[in-house]
């Protein structure tokens, strides 16, 4: 029988017992899918995948996304599985070397959110035997619960605009990022839209502050300066230490986080020599609401 085992924080627990090369039964569908509404981050160790089953599982939560930034790294005949690898051979990159480091949360810039990220790690950077690169999470539903309710009030019925090229103009900025700016054909696939600032989790029927630093840049239908006065009231909010907690990686963890409730940040702690190299599907949320 698999066991959970939380962590110490408001998110993260460890599910052992279940091996993800093969097709779940509806006990442990069932089971993991409620992991994702009480803690939002699963970690899965010891897995041992290809390409095929790590999509597999994956989609059993929701469609798979083709990230329309992911360009040439993309595991060779699947291209729902997304490289992260800071790794070049040839002088040429292997995977997108700077995915995620900073806060944000995936997708909030699609009309169809994200449910999952389910990433599974292939090599993890290690300094004197310490590992590096951790992945840090922030509770968005704590960070809700813990705001003034004169906010909760204000904000329940908003909307915000979410914008893929604000991350992504940012980490292009970055001294030595060897990314390019979004293509017209990029921004055309992206446009910016608008979700609501209060999110229902369809799991646990918690509210989720849905509102990330990432990639929201005004609130709607409110006054500019209005928007950007709540907005850095919130960023700061949400970015509080109380709510945060990181994963330490190991090679064979498969690690799924629920996108509905979470913001996250890759750790760029490690060297270039130093290799973090891991493969990405990205769930949809598109059945979850369902």
């Amino acid at each position: 029988m698999p066991g959970i085992f939380p962590s110490e924080h408001s998110l993260g627990c460890r599910i052992e017992g279940i091996d993800l090369s093969k097709p779940l039964n509806h006990y442990d569908e069932s089971l993991i899918i409620d992991a994702f509404g009480r803690f939002g981050v699963v970690c899965f160790p010891n897995q041992v995948l290809g390409p095929a089953q790590h999509k597999a599982f994956a989609s059993r939560f929701g469609s798979l996304e083709i990230n329309v930034a992911a360009g040439p790294y993309t595991v060779p005949n699947h291209p729902e599985v997304m490289i992260l690898s800071n790794e070049t051979i040839d002088g040429k990159p292997v995977g997108l070397g700077d995915a995620g480091q900073d806060w944000h949360t995936d997708m909030s810039y699609s009309t169809t959110i994200a449910f999952l990220n389910v990433l599974y790690a292939l090599r993890v950077p290690r300094r004197n035997g310490t590992a590096l690169g951790d992945t840090e999470f922030l509770d968005m539903c704590a960070a809700y619960e813990d705001l003034p309710h004169g906010i909760k009030k204000e904000i329940e019925d908003l909307t915000a605009t979410h914008d893929f090229d604000k991350f992504w103009s940012k980490m292009v900025s970055l001294p030595g990022s060897k990314r390019k700016p979004l293509s017209d054909e990029q921004r055309a696939a992206k446009p910016p839209v608008s979700h609501p600032l209060v999110l229902h989790h369809p799991i646990s029927k918690r509210k989720a502050l849905y509102c990330n630093v990432g990639y929201v840049t005004r609130i709607d239908n409110i006054s500019e300066t209005e928007s950007d006065k709540l907005l850095q009231f919130l960023f700061r909010h949400q970015l509080k230490e109380e709510f945060k907690y990181a994963h330490s990686w190991t090679e064979g963890d498969v690690l799924a986080w629920d996108n509905l409730w979470t913001m996250h940040n890759a750790k760029a702690d490690y060297k270039a020599t130093e290799i973090r190299s891991m493969w990405r599907c990205q769930t949809m949320a598109d059945r979850i609401f369902l």
